[in-house]
């Protein structure tokens, strides 16, 4: 089981109604910023509260207007790396790790540390501030913080957007290597063509506030079905 979503929200005059679902799959939120994706990702985690609607993730019921059903962030046991990464630049790196840590038996964060640590090769760096290490390794930083608990879905906000395009084609083969690591569905918001061919096995397409499409990154590129996909896809095309 992976991801269920059917939402509608309003927030200042735009309206987000989307529904779609995804398995134990990388999924891409594709389309304009200002869509609906990143808020989609905010509604997901409970950072923000749906007007209605449904979110199910892996069997477990996160939101449900109609049972009044409404998990605390926590409770949803999602992974969320942001945009701007969102470390703490007073903490150590081993703390903005541990900071993930809620719900984690004592005895068992050591060993958790300790293997994000030997696989996102951070271990030299734990005790460094987020100002004192590279742009790479506060990627892999936030990753481990974000993959702690373990989560049922990894849900990411453009983290790599900020980055130069070799790091960032870096970051893209470290986040597949996650995904086949870890085995989590994951989320990505991108506006980025390249990206999106390059990671998604499934795409989903956003435009005002709607899904448009849904289907394999060829399928979409190559025979998108309404002429709103047809004018995104041809304007991604045309910047790359």
């Amino acid at each position: 089981m992976g991801l269920f979503v059917d939402i509608k929200k309003r927030v200042n005059g735009f309206k987000l109604d989307v529904c779609w679902e995804i398995g134990n799959e990388l999924a891409v939120l594709f389309g304009y910023s200002g869509a609906g994706k990143s808020l989609t990702l905010k509604l997901i985690a409970g950072l923000m509260k749906p007007d209605s609607g449904f979110i199910r993730s892996k069997g477990v019921v996160c939101f449900d207007s109609e049972s009044k059903t409404d998990l605390e962030p926590q409770k949803r046991f999602l992974g969320y790396v942001f945009q701007d990464l969102s470390l703490f630049p007073h903490m150590s790196v081993r703390e903005n790790i541990l900071y993930g840590a809620k719900g984690v038996a004592a005895n068992e964060r050591k060993d958790r540390l300790d293997e994000l640590a030997e696989k996102f090769h951070i271990r030299d760096i734990l005790l460094k501030r987020p100002s004192e290490i590279s742009g790479g390794q506060k990627q892999r930083v936030a990753f481990a913080r974000a993959l702690f608990r373990r989560p049922s879905a990894l849900l990411l906000d453009e983290p790599f957007s900020a980055l130069d395009r070799p790091l960032r084609m870096e970051m893209q083969v470290f986040l597949k290597e996650v995904r086949r690591d870890f085995d989590v569905p994951v989320i990505l918001v991108t506006h980025d063509t390249d990206e999106a061919c390059a990671l998604a096995d499934r795409m989903i397409v956003y435009s005002r506030g709607k899904v448009m499409q849904t289907g394999l990154p060829s399928d979409i590129f190559n025979s998108p079905k309404t002429e709103e996909v047809k004018r995104l896809v041809g304007c991604q095309l045309r910047l790359r």
